[in-house]
C-alpha cells in the first residue's frame, strides 16, 4: 500500500517531535509524586494506604475529562486543545509546590489529572491527521518514548533536585518546563490534513457516523479496552510505587532508587520501539492486523505477566529484581502504541478522536485503582520488605493474563471493520 499523496513527511515528523515533548512533560508530572514519596510522606505524615489514595487521585477525573475533550477533538482543532492543556499544566504546578496537607495535595492531583487526561488521545488524534494507517505505529511509539524519556529524566534528576533544594522545588521546575513547551507549540504547532473531507456534503459526513452504543458493544472494541486497562494498571504501579519499592523494599538509597528507576524506564524504549517497528514491518509485508497487532500485544503482555510472577517466586538479589522488573514493566507498554491504531482501524475517522479518548478514559481507570490496591497490600503486609510490593505486582500479572485471553478470543480488528462499514453503508442508503 502506498502512502497518501497528501502525506507530508517533514511536517508530520516535526509535529511528532513537538508532541513527544508534550508526552515527556506529561509523564514528568505523573511520576514526580512517586519519586518524592519518601520525604513527602514523612513531612505530611502519610501512611502507605493514604499515600496510595493521594497517588491514585490523579486519575479520578482523568477518565471523565478524557472523554469530554475527546468529543471536542472531533469538532475543534487539536492545535488549540493541546495549547490549552500545556498552559493549564504549567499553572497547576504552583499549588502543588505549596501544598501543606494531604487534602491540599489530593485536590491538586485531582485537578491536574483532569487537565492531563486528554493529552494522549488528543495527541494521537492529531498525529493521525498527518500519518496514513500503515505508517501510524512508529510515530505513536515515538510519542510513547517521550513519556519514557520523561520518566528516565525524572529518575535521574528528581532525586538530585530533592536532595539539593527539597521536594517542592521539583514542582516549580515542572511549571517552567510546561510554560516553555506551550510557547514552542504556539509558534510551530499546526493541524494535519489527512482524512479531512473535501467538499463533502454534510449529509454524507453524518452518514459515516455510527451509534456509539453499537461501537462500544463490539467485543473487539471491548477487548482493546481490557488490554489498555491492564497496561494502565501496570503503569499506575510504576508511577507511584516502584521508587518506594526500590528504596524501602530492596534497601537502596534515594539516589540509587532513582537510578534503578531510570534503568526500568530506559528498558521500555528499545522494547516498545522495537516491537512497534516489528508490527509496522509485518503490516507492510501484508500480514493481517490480527497477527501484526493483536497477537504481538498478547505475547508481550503474557511475557510481562510471567516476569512479574518470577520476580515474586525466584530467590534473587536486589539488582536482579531490578532487571526483571524493568522487563516486566516494558512489555505491556506495547498496548499504548497499538491500541489506538486498532481502534482507528475499526471506527470511522469522524469518530476516531472520541473513541481513542473513551479508550484512554476507561483504560486509565486501571491507573486509578492500582496505587490504592498496592497501598492496601503494603499496609497489611508491611512496607519494609519486598514481598508486599511483589504481591501487588502479581495482581498485575493476573489482570494481564485475563485480558490476553479475552483478546485472543474476541479481538478481530478486520471483522468489526467490515461490520461497521456495512452499518455505515446502510445509514447512507
Amino acid at each position: 500500500m502506498t502512502a497518501s499523496p497528501d502525506f507530508q513527511a517533514k511536517s508530520a515528523w516535526t509535529m511528532t517531535l513537538l508532541l513527544t515533548g508534550l508526552a515527556l512533560i506529561n509523564f514528568l508530572d505523573k511520576i514526580v509524586l512517586g519519586l518524592v514519596a519518601v520525604p513527602l510522606t514523612a513531612e505530611l505524615n502519610l501512611s502507605p494506604e493514604k499515600f496510595g489514595v493521594v497517588a491514585g487521585s490523579f486519575f479520578w477525573l482523568f477518565s471523565l475529562s478524557t472523554v469530554l475533550v475527546g468529543f471536542l477533538a472531533n469538532r475543534f482543532q487539536t492545535r488549540w486543545l493541546l495549547l490549552a492543556m500545556g498552559l493549564i499544566w504549567a499553572a497547576l504546578q504552583l499549588p502543588q509546590a505549596w501544598a501543606t496537607s494531604a487534602l491540599g495535595l489530593l485536590v491538586c492531583r485531582v485537578i491536574l489529572g483532569a487537565a492531563e487526561g486528554p493529552a494522549f488521545p488528543v495527541s494521537v488524534h492529531a498525529l493521525y491527521k498527518w500519518f496514513p494507517d500503515r505508517k501510524r505505529n512508529l510515530p505513536v511509539a515515538v510519542i510513547n518514548q517521550g513519556a519514557a524519556f520523561g520518566m528516565l529524566l525524572a529518575g535521574l534528576l528528581i532525586p538530585l533536585v530533592t536532595r539539593q533544594w527539597g521536594w517542592r522545588m521539583n514542582f516549580l521546575l515542572l511549571g517552567a518546563i510546561g510554560a516553555a513547551w506551550s510557547v514552542l507549540w504556539a509558534c510551530f504547532g499546526r493541524e494535519g490534513t489527512l482524512g479531512r473531507p473535501k467538499a463533502a456534503p454534510i449529509v454524507q459526513i453524518d452518514a459515516q457516523r455510527l451509534p456509539y452504543r453499537r461501537i462500544l458493544a463490539d467485543r473487539s472494541v471491548l477487548s482493546v479496552f481490557a488490554l489498555g486497562f491492564t497496561a494502565y494498571w501496570t503503569l499506575g504501579l510504576s508511577l507511584t510505587w516502584i521508587p518506594m519499592y526500590f528504596e524501602k523494599g530492596l534497601g537502596f538509597t534515594g539516589i540509587e532508587a532513582g537510578r534503578c528507576f531510570a534503568i526500568v524506564v530506559a528498558t521500555t524504549t528499545p522494547v516498545n520501539v522495537g516491537l512497534s517497528w516489528l508490527s509496522q514491518l509485518m503490516l507492510g509485508r501484508g500480514v493481517s492486523a490480527r497477527k501484526a497487532r493483536v497477537h504481538l500485544i498478547c505475547v508481550s503482555a503474557v511475557a510481562g505477566a510471567l516476569t512479574f510472577i518470577a520476580l515474586m517466586l525466584l530467590p534473587l538479589q536486589p539488582l536482579q529484581k531490578v532487571a526483571l522488573l524493568a522487563i516486566a514493566c516494558a512489555l505491556p507498554t506495547l498496548s499504548f502504541t497499538l491500541a489506538p491504531a486498532l481502534l482507528a482501524q475499526m471506527v470511522p475517522d469522524s469518530q476516531r478522536g472520541s473513541l481513542v479518548a473513551i479508550h484512554t478514559a476507561l483504560a486509565s481507570l486501571g491507573a486509578a485503582f492500582a496505587p490504592a490496591v498496592m497501598g492496601r497490600i503494603v499496609q497489611v503486609h508491611g512496607g519494609a520488605n519486598s514481598h508486599a510490593y511483589e504481591l501487588g505486582f502479581a495482581v498485575s500479572a493476573a489482570l494481564l493474563i485475563a485480558a490476553v485471553l479475552a483478546a485472543l478470543r474476541w479481538l478481530h480488528p478486520d471483522r468489526p471493520h467490515h461490520t461497521l462499514d456495512h452499518l455505515s453503508t446502510r445509514a447512507a442508503a
